[in-house]
């Protein structure tokens, strides 16, 4: 599967800031660009698994996890 390359509290803030998006989809319902809204979907999804793309394509990490991904010893 995919390396976790998004740290914890990299995750809170892009889950934060995709459910307030996502929420902006009922607060303002009449406008005409309510769709748009929907957008939050990216960081909330990237956020609760804890891979970004952009970050992969970058080779960036802020995951606290040492040799890469989702490898934990015991």
């Amino acid at each position: 599967m995919f390396k976790h390359n998004v740290g914890m509290i990299d995750r809170v803030i892009r889950v934060v800031i995709g459910l307030a998006l996502i929420a902006g989809f009922w607060i303002w319902p009449d406008t005409a660009w309510r769709w748009a809204f929907w957008v939050g979907l990216i960081p909330l999804v990237s956020g609760l698994v804890g891979y970004c793309p952009v970050y992969h394509l970058l080779g960036w990490s802020t995951s606290d996890e040492k040799h890469g991904g989702n490898t934990r010893t015991a």
